[in-house]
C-alpha cells in the first residue's frame, strides 16, 4: 500500500472517530467547557505517554513556535466548545451537519494561506457538499434552538478549518503526536479557568465517557488526521471529513433515538458522493503536493544510503 493510500485511510479512520463526540455532548450532564476540558486534558496525558514510549522530541524549536502552538490550542478549545454548545442546544444531527460546512471554508482559505491558485473543481465540490448539508438541515422557520445550533456549528466549522490549515504548516516539521499534544495541552490550560469557576461533580460514568472521548475520539483521531496532512492537501481531507455528519446522524439515530429522516438520507448520499470522488481523485495520484513530497523523501533516503550530505 502506498503512503498516499495509507494517508487516505488515516483520514477516513479519523473522520469515523470524529463522528462519535456529538453523542457524548448529550450523554454527559456537563457544560461544554467542562466536557472539552476533560476531553483535551485526558488526550494530552495519553499523548504524553505515547511521546515518552516512542521518545519523541517535545521541546519547541523557538519561542515563536511555542506561541504558535498556544494559538493552535486556543483554536482547538474554541472549535470544540462551540461544537458541544451546538449539540446541547439543538441536537447531534444539526450540530454535525452545520459543522460539516468547514470544507467550504478550507477551499476558500487554503489558497490564501499557501499562495496557491484557486481551483474551480474544489469550489464546485465544496458547493455540492454544502448543498448536501442544506438538504440535511431541518426547517429554521420557528425553531430558535435549531437556529442557535446552526450558528454555533458554523462557528465551530470555521475554527476547525483554520486549525486544519495551520496544522498543515507545521506537520512537516513535527510529528502528528507532538502537534496534537501541544494543542490539547494548551486547550486544557485555556479552559481551566472556566471550569474552576464551577468545578463539576464528575461521576465514575462521566470519567469513563471522558476517557473514551479524550483518548479514542481526540488523541487517536487528531493524530491520524494531522499526520495524514503530510501527504494530502487540507482540501482533500476536508472533503472526506464531510462524512462526519453522516456518521453523526446515523449514530444519533441508533443510540439517542434522534430521527433519521429521508432528508438525512438524501443529503448524506450527496455528501458521500463528494467524499468518494475526492478520495478516488487523490488516490489516483492527482495530488501533486503529495507526489512531490514522496519523491523528495525517496531522494533523501538514497542520499543517506550512499552517504551523500544534503
Amino acid at each position: 500500500m502506498s503512503r498516499q493510500s495509507r494517508s487516505l485511510l488515516q483520514v477516513h479512520g479519523a473522520v469515523l472517530l470524529f463522528g462519535l463526540p456529538g453523542l457524548f455532548g448529550k450523554l454527559l450532564p456537563l457544560s461544554p467547557a467542562a466536557i472539552v476540558f476533560g476531553r483535551v486534558a485526558l488526550a494530552a496525558l495519553a499523548l504524553l505517554g505515547a511521546s515518552a514510549v516512542w521518545k519523541l522530541p517535545l521541546r519547541p524549536r523557538s519561542g515563536r513556535r511555542c506561541l504558535a502552538f498556544i494559538a493552535l490550542g486556543l483554536l482547538l478549545a474554541g472549535h470544540s466548545t462551540t461544537f458541544f454548545q451546538s449539540v446541547q442546544v439543538s441536537g447531534v444531527a444539526v450540530a454535525v451537519i452545520a459543522f460539516s460546512s468547514f470544507p467550504a471554508f478550507v477551499a476558500l482559505l487554503e489558497p490564501l494561506f499557501f499562495g496557491q491558485k484557486p481551483r474551480l473543481g474544489d469550489a464546485v465540490l465544496a458547493g455540492f457538499a454544502l448543498a448536501g448539508v442544506a438538504v440535511l438541515l431541518p426547517s429554521l422557520e420557528s425553531s430558535n434552538s435549531t437556529l442557535q445550533g446552526v450558528l454555533w456549528g458554523v462557528a465551530s466549522s470555521l475554527l476547525f478549518a483554520l486549525l486544519s490549515l495551520c496544522n498543515r504548516q507545521y506537520v512537516r516539521q513535527y510529528s502528528g503526536i507532538t502537534l496534537a499534544l501541544y494543542q490539547d495541552f494548551f486547550a486544557a490550560v485555556a479552559l481551566l479557568p472556566f471550569v474552576l469557576i464551577r468545578w463539576p461533580a464528575f461521576t465514575i460514568r462521566d470519567l469513563f465517557l471522558l476517557l473514551v472521548l479524550g483518548v479514542l475520539c481526540t488523541a487517536v483521531a487528531h493524530t491520524l488526521f494531522i499526520t495524514a496532512l503530510r501527504r494530502i492537501e487540507a482540501r482533500t481531507a476536508s472533503m472526506i471529513a464531510c462524512l462526519e455528519p453522516v456518521y453523526g446522524s446515523v449514530l444519533a439515530a441508533l443510540f439517542l433515538s434522534e430521527e433519521l429522516s429521508a432528508r438525512v438520507v438524501v443529503g448524506g448520499l450527496m455528501v458521500l458522493g463528494v467524499v468518494l470522488y475526492a478520495t478516488l481523485n487523490a488516490s489516483k495520484g492527482k495530488n501533486e503536493m503529495a507526489m512531490q513530497l514522496e519523491e523528495l523523501e525517496k531522494t533523501r533516503d538514497l542520499r543517506r544510503i550512499y552517504g551523500v550530505q544534503s
